[in-house]
């Protein structure tokens, strides 16, 4: 199981999005079940559980990962095929952020747009590399600074801007011909307090709704 993937199909999104469906991918992301255990989980009827889990193996969400025969029925067990998902904007092309419209380096809009582009370039690399069986190249830093004024904040993000500006200035090999471009994105934010309590997991709403009807099921 990956622990993180990106969901750049529009169609995969709304599988993942719809509340019900997210459960499942939540318990799944905790371990193998069936059909029929998560029906006690998610106080579902098994025939609707199974009916959701299919659409969410149809877009890749969940995966075989073993049968077993319980009576006269062989059980399916199910597993996410991911630990946590992340929405690319792909997912919205039509709509996606695009930094290049504006540049303000003190918007916070601007830098929301430029997470966007990360997540969307970063997510078809992650693809295209396993799709190619190759490694992918990346790095990431990551920290928190406390400043005592803002006064110190403006001079963290100059001396900040000037240190790196020199290091691309120094390494940056426009004409070299087997050399690769890489983007650099530096970004400094205020921290968002964490929850204190888990957030709940939506409840089932038990009421047939017109697009989720459950198929006739063949047991094998």
């Amino acid at each position: 199981m990956l622990d993180v993937t990106v969901i750049e199909d529009p169609e995969a999104a709304a599988v993942s999005l719809d509340p019900i469906r997210a459960r499942l991918l939540a318990e799944l992301a905790a371990g193998p079940a069936s059909a029929a255990m998560l029906a006690g989980k998610v106080g579902l009827p098994r025939q609707k559980v199974n009916y959701h889990l299919k659409a969410l193996e149809r877009h890749g969400l969940v995966q075989l990962a073993g049968e077993r025969r319980k009576g006269n029925v062989t059980e399916r067990l199910m597993r996410a095929t991911a630990a946590s998902y992340v929405i690319s904007p792909l997912a919205l092309a039509p709509v996606q952020p695009d930094p290049d419209r504006f540049r303000d380096q003190l918007s916070a809009r601007w830098l929301l747009a430029l997470g966007a582009r990360l997540v969307r370039d970063v997510g078809s690399l992650i693809t295209g590399a396993e799709k190619a069986r190759k490694g992918l190249a990346t790095y990431a830093l990551d920290g928190e600074v406390r400043f005592a004024s803002a006064a110190d904040r403006a001079a963290f993000i100059q001396e900040l801007t000037a240190g790196v500006s020199a290091l691309i200035r120094k390494y940056d090999a426009p004409d070299a011909e087997s050399g690769r471009d890489h983007r650099i994105v530096v970004a400094v934010h205020p921290t968002v307090k964490t929850r204190t309590q888990p957030q709940a997991l939506p409840q089932p709403d038990t009421q047939p709704q017109p697009d989720t009807q459950p198929q006739p099921e063949t047991q094998t």
